[in-house]
C-alpha cells in the first residue's frame, strides 16, 4: 500500500485491545512510514506498526496539555507531502467524535489522497465487554450516540433533552464524566426515572478494565462525590443496562 506522492490512512484502533483490529488496520501499521497516534491508540495497538515507522504522539485529554488540532493537521500534510505513507491512528472508531473531518479538510485543501479505515466503535465493545445487546424489540428501539463535553469541557447547551430522555432509547455518552450529574439532572427534570439503569465503562479493552452498574441518579451521585476517573470512559443508560 503505497502511493509516490504520499498518503494518509485514517485506522480506527478500536478500544486498545489489538486482537479487535481489524486485517486492514494491521496491513496499514505494518507498512507506515509514520505513525501519528492518540493517547486512546498507543499501547499494544501501537505495537503492530513495523519497526521503520516514525511514531509521533499527538493526542489529547482533557485538563492535560495537548496537542492543538492545526499542529496535527500540518503535520500530516508534511509527511504526506514528502511522499511518505502516514497512518493517523485513532481511537475506537475514527468517524465517532474523533475529530475526523478536521483532519480530511486539511487533506483535501492540500490535495493529499487519503482512505479511512474502519474499526470497533468503543460504545460497540463496551456493551459486548458488559454482554449486553445496544437495542431491543419494543424497549430499546434507538441507539443515540452523543457527547457530555463542548469545546470548552462543559455540558453542551444545546442539548435534545426530550430526546435524551426517552426511557426506550440506549443512550451513550463520551467524554461525559466531569458534566454527567448535570445531565442527569436534566434529564430526570425531562422525565426520565432516576432508577434508569446506568453503566458506567472504563478503560474498555485494557487489563484495568472496569464496568459500574447502577443507575442514573446513582451514577450522577458518584461522579459528584469522587469526580472522574483518570481513565477513559463511556457511560450508557436505558433498558439495556441493567443486565448482569
Amino acid at each position: 500500500m503505497s502511493d509516490p506522492n504520499g498518503m494518509v490512512s485514517f485506522v480506527s484502533s478500536g478500544p486498545g485491545d489489538p486482537e479487535l483490529l481489524t486485517l486492514r488496520a494491521i496491513r496499514r501499521l505494518q507498512d507506515a512510514d509514520v505513525v501519528l497516534f492518540d493517547d486512546l491508540a498507543s499501547g499494544p495497538v501501537l505495537d503492530q506498526a513495523g519497526p521503520q515507522a516514525l511514531r509521533i504522539a499527538v493526542g489529547k485529554r482533557a485538563g492535560r496539555p495537548s496537542a492543538k488540532q492545526e499542529h496535527v493537521n500540518a503535520l500530516l500534510v508534511e509527511h504526506a507531502s514528502a511522499g511518505r505513507h502516514v497512518v493517523r491512528l485513532k481511537s475506537g472508531d475514527s468517524g465517532v467524535f474523533g475529530r475526523l473531518e478536521e483532519e480530511i479538510t486539511a487533506l483535501r485543501a492540500a490535495g493529499i489522497p487519503f482512505e479511512i479505515v474502519p474499526g470497533v466503535p468503543s460504545a460497540m465493545a463496551a456493551a459486548a465487554m458488559a454482554g449486553i445487546p445496544l437495542t431491543r424489540r419494543l424497549t430499546a428501539r434507538r441507539l443515540q450516540f452523543i457527547t457530555g463535553a463542548d469545546v470548552t469541557g462543559g455540558l453542551p447547551g444545546d442539548q435534545n433533552w426530550a430526546a435524551l430522555a426517552d426511557p426506550h432509547a440506549t443512550t451513550v455518552v463520551f467524554m461525559g464524566q466531569r458534566t454527567f450529574p448535570d445531565m442527569a439532572a436534566q434529564l430526570i427534570e425531562n422525565g426520565l426515572p432516576p432508577d434508569t439503569p446506568a453503566l458506567l465503562a472504563e478503560a474498555v479493552g485494557h487489563p484495568h478494565q472496569r464496568l459500574l452498574r447502577t443507575t442514573v441518579a446513582g451514577l450522577a451521585a458518584l461522579l459528584k462525590a469522587e469526580g472522574p476517573s483518570t481513565h477513559p470512559a463511556l457511560i450508557l443508560y436505558g433498558p439495556l443496562a441493567e443486565m448482569a
